[in-house]
């Protein structure tokens, strides 16, 4: 048997990024930027009002602005009043109204204003914003049309409540990675910077089958002997939450007609790699292997782990074939293991594996000296990450203590015990 990690890197070296297309922005979600991207242009693209008010100068707001009448007193704390002293009463002229979308012919004035919605781009002449709040005006109705003074007493700063042009990016500036994964909020700014094409890796396509006489469709009647095929289930929406596509090659039956057909048709479909579960072991019936062999190579079939050990990498007809056990948990950890980072490298991905962390284990945890990855649940306490192994057992045959679980708790090689409260790495579900 070789090692984890032995096996991972043997595997990944024989994939690389798939090709590169240009797909319109709104079908973009979830997939890989293949290039960095650029911004063409500066965001904000103007001067624009943070808030509804009205553009000014700053300086018409301070002790030497203009002041037309005192405003009235009102009850202040002593840090304001020394505020409203600079400022007591000032007013201003009304000569243009703002709305957001048109571009301000006006030029300000000493003494002047323009009501300004939020967005708008500010006129020639004003540096800030008032708040409709901070003024006299009380009249916030749509469709009322602007005052034609405005009173208020409060200072303003250049630059308050005002977005200036490119204080969130600058042209030329590299604001999406090659590798990232493009979340909704990117798709948000691309579409900000007028991008409506972008470059992208191409979805893997992933050939998936599953072997074994004794597997019934999920709504065939169940049979003596026979169970229910449940990895084709798990495996396609782990396929699919790892960003690529599945191609469903049906069940092969234990015969080695069968499989060859199942693997031709991958081969045919032009599949990016084959995933197979079952069929891999030592067993009289198994003939995944064999088959491989026949138009291929088989590099490696014995994993030293737990669950998992029978675990398959080789190559049909030029094709990378993973085949996985039959156990659903060993499936499903196998595909965690080896099968993740394999879309990933093909998506693109910087890194395609889950996210682990370190917690400590609320019990002593035997092992048996293989690599074991044990499901477990996580709780946080004081700060702390603690995890216990989930309530039911751990055979590779319990798909329900998957389903309780939240982390795949590793243990190394060469480790039988973990003491209670010590650390050891988890994979995050």
């Amino acid at each position: 048997m070789i090692s984890v990690n032995e096996a991972r890197e043997r595997i990944l070296s024989h994939f690389q990024p798939a090709a590169i297309e240009s797909l319109a922005l709104i079908a973009c979600a979830n997939r890989v930027l293949a290039v960095d991207i650029t911004a063409a242009h500066d965001l904000p693209l103007f001067d624009n009002s943070a808030m509804d008010g009205f553009a000014v100068c700053a300086d018409d707001t301070s002790a030497s602005g203009t002041t037309l009448r005192h405003a009235e007193p009102r009850s202040v704390s002593n840090r304001q009043a020394t505020t409203l002293q600079q400022a007591q009463g000032i007013t201003l002229s009304v000569v243009a109204d703002i709305p957001a979308g048109s571009a301000p012919t006006v030029t300000l004035a000493k003494g002047e204003a323009a009501r300004i919605m939020t967005g708008a781009q500010l006129p020639a002449g004003a540096n800030a914003v008032i708040p409709v709040e901070d003024t006299d005006f009380n009249n916030r109705e749509a469709g009322i049309p602007a005052p034609k003074t405005i009173s208020f007493a409060k200072i303003v700063k250049t630059g308050d409540n005002v977005r200036r042009r490119g204080m969130d990016i600058q042209a030329g500036a590299v604001i999406l990675s090659k590798g990232r994964t493009l979340k909704p909020q990117d798709l948000g700014l691309l579409a900000m910077l007028g991008i409506g094409n972008v470059q992208v890796y191409k979805k893997p396509r992933v050939g998936l089958l599953s072997s074994g006489d004794e597997l019934l469709d999920v709504d065939a009647p169940l049979e003596s002997g026979k169970i229910r095929d449940s990895n084709s289930y798990t495996l396609a929406a782990l396929i699919e939450s790892a960003g690529a596509e599945v191609l469903r090659l049906g069940v092969a039956q234990d015969a080695r007609e069968s499989v060859e057909a199942l693997l031709q048709k991958a081969v045919h479909e032009d599949a990016d790699f084959i995933l197979s579960s079952a069929g891999v072991s030592v067993g009289s019936f198994d003939f995944i292997k064999t088959v491989i062999e026949s138009k291929g190579r088989l590099d490696f079939w014995r994993v030293n782990m737990r669950p998992g050990k029978p675990l398959a990498f080789g190559e049909y007809l030029d094709k990378p074939v993973i085949g996985l056990p039959g156990n659903p948990v060993s499936a499903f950890v196998g595909f965690e293991i080896f099968v993740r980072p394999v879309l990933g490298r093909l998506s693109g991905k910087l890194d395609g594996s889950r996210r682990t962390v370190y917690v400590r284990s609320e019990k002593e945890i035997e092992s048996d000296g293989r690599e074991s990855y044990l499901r477990a649940k996580i709780r946080e306490e004081n700060g702390v990450l603690t995890a216990g192994l989930t309530t039911s057992h751990q055979g590779s045959g319990n798909l329900l203590s998957l389903v309780q679980a939240d982390a795949l708790l590793i243990i190394p090689a060469g480790v039988k015990c973990v003491p209670a409260g010590q650390e050891v790495e988890a994979y995050l579900l």
